[in-house]
């Protein structure tokens, strides 16, 4: 019996669930990068990165090629780029509510 569609979701979204991920993706999202181009952008050490681009391999989000002894890396989906974008648009608007209800809180407390 397979997993249901709700349990996918789920270990996709743990997948996702790591800063150092989601930055990939993000730079990943604009344009396709070695992985020495990546490394001061993630801000990690390369073992590090190694490890959390090998995650996103086996999760089948991004692929490589090989130019000489460079690896570049890019999406299986302009849809991860997609869900990049909405997960920025959705995160924007609650910080947007949070913020004014901050303001709010502020100006009741004076």
């Amino acid at each position: 019996m397979d997993p249901p569609l709700y349990q996918l979701k789920a270990e996709f979204f743990k997948t996702l669930g790591h800063p150092v991920r989601i930055r990939v993706l993000e730079l990943l999202s604009i344009r396709e990068h070695a992985v020495a181009e990546m490394l001061p952008e993630v801000g990690v050490e390369p073992a590090a990165l190694s490890q959390q681009l090998a995650v996103l391999r086996k999760a089948n989000l991004v692929v490589t090629r090989r130019e000489g002894s460079t690896v570049y890396y890019r999406l299986t989906s302009d849809d991860i780029a997609e869900l990049m974008r909405v997960a920025r648009g959705i995160l924007t608007g609650v910080l947007q509510g949070q913020a004014e209800l901050l303001a709010g809180l502020r100006a009741a407390s004076r």
